[in-house]
């Protein structure tokens, strides 16, 4: 399956989005700071990882559903993939 140049474009931004939080959250823990404040960095990356994938799968799911002739994956391939990132 290849993904839409514009959603790579959004799903490449939220990884670095992802990419920039982490390595605030290793500067935190770095620096001491409280055990609450690297965990909401935490999650907020996670979330921004999730949503990066689930934006693909999205995306694979739309695909298989307007090309009914040639799907790039089967049904069984997108709700593993779906299922992996739960």
């Amino acid at each position: 399956m290849e993904i839409d140049p514009t959603i790579s474009k959004d799903v490449l931004m939220r990884l670095k989005r992802a990419r920039g939080q982490l390595d605030g959250v290793i500067n935190m823990i770095e620096e001491d700071r409280s055990c609450g404040d690297i965990v909401t960095q935490l999650a907020a990356v996670s979330k921004a990882l999730d949503r990066a994938g689930f934006k693909v799968v999205a995306t694979g799911l739309k695909q298989c559903w307007e090309d009914g002739e040639r799907a790039p994956m089967s049904a069984e391939e997108l709700e593993k993939l779906f299922l992996s990132l739960a």
